[in-house]
């Protein structure tokens, strides 16, 4: 059985030294931190990952950029995983509501785990992280070296201004 990693996170090439950083996280916040929380958001599937790098790249992609993958394995890193129940009515509001921010943020300030999982906005069946890089557990995750990424150029049809 070939390898199978728990998570993707897709990346711009030029920021693959930082990208488990969580600074571009904590610059402009997201769904689930508010600005100056650093956080990684990671997703369950690659597919699931290039959708959501898609969605937060400038339009149209300039030809120049380029593009990494990683695999990462929790490595039996706890996850926290709440219950779409507990999770704020207007989760997948667009612009982002600041209840998930907050909802985020308490996560993040309890310090149980180092790992959240929350359904994808886009895709609420499957699952994106959210994973605290300042977390001690941090370290036991095993991160992938990166590795060339293309988008297929007909999702260029789905992004057109």
């Amino acid at each position: 059985m070939a390898f199978m990693p728990d998570a993707w996170r897709i990346d711009s090439e030029k920021w693959k030294a930082s990208t488990f950083s969580g600074f571009g996280a904590a610059a402009a916040g997201g769904r689930w931190n508010p600005a100056g929380m650093n956080v990684v958001y990671v997703s369950q599937h690659l597919s699931t990952a290039s959708i959501e790098k898609l969605v937060h790249l400038p339009k149209p992609i300039p030809p120049t950029m380029k593009f990494i993958k990683f695999p990462i394995m929790f490595s039996g890193v706890a996850i926290e995983r709440p219950p779409i129940s507990t999770l704020p009515a207007n989760w997948r509001a667009e612009p982002v509501a600041a209840d998930s921010q907050r909802f985020g943020e308490a996560w993040y300030r309890r310090g149980a785990t180092a790992v959240l999982a929350i359904p994808c906005a886009l895709i609420p069946e499957e699952e994106n992280y959210v994973i605290n890089p300042a977390h001690p557990d941090f370290k036991r995750l095993d991160i992938g070296l990166p590795e060339p990424f293309t988008f297929d150029p007909r999702l260029a049809k789905l992004i057109s201004p």
